[in-house]
């Protein structure tokens, strides 16, 4: 007869893991029926993440008529959260592809990890609405801002 295999206890990042960071408090208008955060709200919180990071006077990227439009979102939730608790979004790079980047983000209240997600961003050509290659400055300006722990 086989033992039963136990599952590899999963990993949580920690805050330290991730170079750019934004606060966020939860509004009362954030609950669900059940008093907690409605989970869509957490893409909202993500969603915040990112574009914080992308205006940030010291990564403020952009391409000439060109935008970055979200392609794939992932999110896993690990914790309740409530009205009035104060939360960090923190994001990172952690991959680069040819027209596409991929950061990993995640949710803290305090040092506790409520959620953690993954987002897929596109370069867009504004006039064709195709994908179009990531320039190598925006490369180079994304560098910096890496994951920091074990992907």
């Amino acid at each position: 007869m086989s033992q039963p295999t136990e599952k590899p206890r999963r990993v949580l990042p920690m805050l330290a893991d991730f170079p750019h960071r934004v606060t966020e408090v939860v509004r009362y208008g954030d609950l669900d029926p059940q008093g907690h955060v409605n989970n869509a709200v957490f893409a909202t919180y993500f969603e915040s993440g990112r574009v914080a990071m992308f205006r940030a006077r010291d990564l403020g990227i952009g391409v000439a008529n060109a935008n970055f439009a979200l392609a794939r979102q992932e999110i896993d939730f690990l914790r309740e959260l409530h009205w009035q608790d104060e939360l960090v979004i923190a994001n990172a790079v952690v991959a680069l592809g040819r027209s596409s980047f991929t950061l990993a983000q995640a949710i803290f209240r305090g040092e506790d990890c409520a959620a953690t997600g993954r987002a897929v961003m596109v370069t867009l050509d504004n006039t064709t609405r195709k994908p179009r290659p990531l320039p190598q400055e925006i490369v180079a300006q994304l560098e910096p801002w890496k994951y920091r722990g074990d992907v």
